[in-house]
Protein backbone atom coordinates (compact mmCIF):
# COMPACT_ATOMS: atom_id res chain seq x y z
CA UNK A 1 0.00 0.00 0.00
CA UNK A 2 1.49 3.30 1.09
CA UNK A 3 4.82 3.98 2.65
CA UNK A 4 5.30 4.22 6.39
CA UNK A 5 7.23 7.07 7.96
CA UNK A 6 10.99 6.56 8.06
CA UNK A 7 11.98 3.90 10.57
CA UNK A 8 8.41 2.99 11.44
CA UNK A 9 6.12 0.13 10.57
CA UNK A 10 2.43 0.47 9.87
CA UNK A 11 0.32 2.19 12.51
CA UNK A 12 -1.98 -0.20 14.35
CA UNK A 13 -5.62 0.87 14.42
CA UNK A 14 -7.93 -1.05 16.74
CA UNK A 15 -11.58 -1.41 15.85
CA UNK A 16 -13.93 -1.96 18.76
CA UNK A 17 -17.35 -3.64 18.82
CA UNK A 18 -19.04 -0.21 18.91
CA UNK A 19 -17.32 0.48 15.54
CA UNK A 20 -14.98 3.05 17.06
CA UNK A 21 -11.45 3.18 15.67
CA UNK A 22 -8.52 3.75 18.02
CA UNK A 23 -5.13 4.94 16.74
CA UNK A 24 -2.49 3.33 18.97
CA UNK A 25 0.19 5.74 17.71
CA UNK A 26 -1.63 8.92 18.78
CA UNK A 27 -3.67 7.27 21.58
CA UNK A 28 -6.88 8.78 20.21
CA UNK A 29 -10.11 7.77 18.57
CA UNK A 30 -10.32 8.49 14.85
CA UNK A 31 -12.83 8.26 12.03
CA UNK A 32 -12.87 6.69 8.58
CA UNK A 33 -12.17 10.18 7.20
CA UNK A 34 -8.95 10.26 9.25
CA UNK A 35 -7.95 6.88 7.81
CA UNK A 36 -8.75 8.16 4.31
CA UNK A 37 -6.44 11.13 4.90
CA UNK A 38 -3.71 8.81 6.19
CA UNK A 39 -3.93 6.90 2.89
CA UNK A 40 -3.61 10.17 0.93
CA UNK A 41 -0.64 11.18 3.09
CA UNK A 42 1.09 7.88 2.33
CA UNK A 43 0.92 6.66 5.96
CA UNK A 44 0.63 2.89 6.18
CA UNK A 45 -1.69 1.36 8.75
CA UNK A 46 -3.13 -1.98 9.81
CA UNK A 47 -6.63 -2.28 11.26
CA UNK A 48 -7.22 -5.09 13.74
CA UNK A 49 -10.31 -6.24 15.58
CA UNK A 50 -9.74 -5.19 19.20
CA UNK A 51 -11.23 -8.42 20.60
CA UNK A 52 -9.90 -11.12 18.25
CA UNK A 53 -6.81 -9.26 16.95
CA UNK A 54 -7.87 -10.35 13.42
CA UNK A 55 -6.54 -8.17 10.59
CA UNK A 56 -9.57 -6.38 9.06
CA UNK A 57 -7.66 -3.75 7.04
CA UNK A 58 -9.18 -4.93 3.74
CA UNK A 59 -12.73 -4.62 5.07
CA UNK A 60 -12.12 -1.12 6.46
CA UNK A 61 -10.49 0.10 3.22
CA UNK A 62 -13.51 -1.23 1.30
CA UNK A 63 -15.76 0.64 3.73
CA UNK A 64 -13.82 3.89 3.04
CA UNK A 65 -14.36 3.41 -0.71
CA UNK A 66 -18.09 2.77 -0.13
CA UNK A 67 -18.37 5.99 1.88
CA UNK A 68 -16.53 8.03 -0.78
CA UNK A 69 -18.73 6.56 -3.52
CA UNK A 70 -21.82 7.25 -1.38
CA UNK A 71 -20.89 10.95 -1.22
CA UNK A 72 -21.18 11.20 -4.99
CA UNK A 73 -17.44 10.91 -5.67
CA UNK A 74 -18.04 8.06 -8.10
CA UNK A 75 -14.76 6.72 -9.41
CA UNK A 76 -15.83 3.13 -9.99
CA UNK A 77 -18.13 2.84 -13.02
CA UNK A 78 -21.09 0.45 -12.73
CA UNK A 79 -19.73 -1.62 -15.63
CA UNK A 80 -16.41 -2.12 -13.82
CA UNK A 81 -18.19 -3.11 -10.60
CA UNK A 82 -20.34 -5.64 -12.49
CA UNK A 83 -17.26 -7.17 -14.10
CA UNK A 84 -15.50 -7.31 -10.73
CA UNK A 85 -18.48 -9.01 -9.08
CA UNK A 86 -18.71 -11.52 -11.93
CA UNK A 87 -15.10 -12.59 -11.26
CA UNK A 88 -15.85 -13.71 -7.69
CA UNK A 89 -15.79 -17.52 -7.71
CA UNK A 90 -14.31 -17.56 -11.22
CA UNK A 91 -11.14 -19.54 -11.92
CA UNK A 92 -9.39 -16.22 -12.68
CA UNK A 93 -10.28 -14.69 -9.30
CA UNK A 94 -6.80 -15.33 -7.84
CA UNK A 95 -5.15 -13.30 -10.62
CA UNK A 96 -7.41 -10.23 -10.30
CA UNK A 97 -5.78 -8.59 -7.21
CA UNK A 98 -2.27 -8.68 -8.72
CA UNK A 99 -3.57 -7.42 -12.05
CA UNK A 100 -5.44 -4.52 -10.42
CA UNK A 101 -2.43 -3.59 -8.26
CA UNK A 102 -0.11 -3.60 -11.29
CA UNK A 103 -2.60 -1.53 -13.31
CA UNK A 104 -2.95 1.04 -10.52
CA UNK A 105 0.84 1.26 -10.08
CA UNK A 106 1.22 1.90 -13.82
CA UNK A 107 -1.52 4.54 -13.66
CA UNK A 108 0.24 6.34 -10.78
CA UNK A 109 3.57 6.28 -12.67
CA UNK A 110 1.90 7.76 -15.75
CA UNK A 111 0.17 10.39 -13.61
CA UNK A 112 3.51 11.42 -12.05
CA UNK A 113 5.17 11.61 -15.47
CA UNK A 114 2.29 13.73 -16.82
CA UNK A 115 2.55 16.15 -13.88
CA UNK A 116 6.33 16.42 -14.35
CA UNK A 117 5.83 17.09 -18.06
CA UNK A 118 3.33 19.89 -17.36
CA UNK A 119 5.58 21.45 -14.70
CA UNK A 120 8.57 21.18 -17.05
CA UNK A 121 6.59 22.84 -19.83
CA UNK A 122 5.85 25.81 -17.60
CA UNK A 123 9.40 25.98 -16.24
CA UNK A 124 11.21 26.43 -19.53
CA UNK A 125 10.85 26.58 -23.29
CA UNK A 126 8.27 28.55 -25.26
CA UNK A 127 5.43 27.66 -22.90
CA UNK A 128 7.51 28.88 -19.97
CA UNK A 129 8.06 32.25 -21.65
CA UNK A 130 4.36 32.50 -22.51
CA UNK A 131 3.50 31.68 -18.89
CA UNK A 132 5.87 34.43 -17.61
CA UNK A 133 4.45 37.03 -20.01
CA UNK A 134 0.87 36.11 -19.15
CA UNK A 135 1.62 36.26 -15.42
CA UNK A 136 3.18 39.72 -15.88
CA UNK A 137 0.09 40.90 -17.77
CA UNK A 138 -2.17 39.38 -15.13
CA UNK A 139 -0.29 41.15 -12.34
CA UNK A 140 -0.41 44.45 -14.25
CA UNK A 141 -4.17 44.05 -14.76
CA UNK A 142 -4.71 43.17 -11.11
CA UNK A 143 -2.72 46.23 -10.06
CA UNK A 144 -4.76 48.49 -12.35
CA UNK A 145 -8.06 47.04 -11.14
CA UNK A 146 -7.16 47.14 -7.45
CA UNK A 147 -8.77 50.17 -5.76
CA UNK A 148 -6.27 52.70 -4.42
CA UNK A 149 -3.50 51.44 -6.71
CA UNK A 150 -2.54 52.95 -9.99
CA UNK A 151 0.32 52.78 -12.41
CA UNK A 152 3.29 55.04 -11.76
CA UNK A 153 2.36 58.53 -12.94
CA UNK A 154 4.00 59.61 -16.12
CA UNK A 155 4.93 63.22 -16.73
CA UNK A 156 2.05 64.60 -18.77
CA UNK A 157 2.79 65.93 -22.24
CA UNK A 158 2.35 69.69 -22.46
CA UNK A 159 -0.59 70.39 -24.79
CA UNK A 160 0.02 72.65 -27.75
CA UNK A 161 -3.36 74.39 -27.52
CA UNK A 162 -6.35 74.57 -25.12
CA UNK A 163 -8.48 72.21 -27.27
CA UNK A 164 -5.84 69.49 -26.97
CA UNK A 165 -5.72 70.07 -23.20
CA UNK A 166 -9.47 69.48 -22.90
CA UNK A 167 -9.30 66.29 -25.02
CA UNK A 168 -6.33 64.77 -23.15
CA UNK A 169 -8.24 63.24 -20.16
CA UNK A 170 -10.79 61.59 -22.45
CA UNK A 171 -8.02 60.11 -24.61
CA UNK A 172 -6.25 58.73 -21.51
CA UNK A 173 -9.47 57.13 -20.25
CA UNK A 174 -10.14 55.60 -23.67
CA UNK A 175 -6.58 54.26 -23.83
CA UNK A 176 -6.94 52.72 -20.36
CA UNK A 177 -10.25 51.11 -21.40
CA UNK A 178 -8.54 49.70 -24.49
CA UNK A 179 -5.65 48.37 -22.39
CA UNK A 180 -8.05 46.75 -19.91
CA UNK A 181 -10.05 45.18 -22.73
CA UNK A 182 -6.83 43.84 -24.30
CA UNK A 183 -5.69 42.44 -20.94
CA UNK A 184 -9.06 40.79 -20.38
CA UNK A 185 -8.87 39.18 -23.82
CA UNK A 186 -5.35 37.92 -23.10
CA UNK A 187 -6.46 36.56 -19.70
CA UNK A 188 -9.38 34.75 -21.36
CA UNK A 189 -6.98 33.30 -23.93
CA UNK A 190 -4.62 32.16 -21.15
CA UNK A 191 -7.51 30.57 -19.23
CA UNK A 192 -8.60 28.70 -22.37
CA UNK A 193 -5.04 27.37 -22.81
CA UNK A 194 -4.85 26.30 -19.15
CA UNK A 195 -8.25 24.57 -19.43
CA UNK A 196 -7.06 22.79 -22.58
CA UNK A 197 -3.92 21.57 -20.81
CA UNK A 198 -6.01 20.39 -17.84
Amino acid sequence: MAKANAGEGPVTIKKYANRRLYNTETSSYITLDNLSQMVRDGRDFRVVDAKSNEDITHTVLTQIIMEEEGRGKNMLPAGFLRQLISLYGDSMQAMVPQYLEASMAAFQRNQSQFRSMIEGAFAGGPLGELHKRNMAMFEAAAEMLTPGKSAAPESPAVPKNPTEAAAAPADTAAEKDDEIAALKAQLASLQAKVDKLG
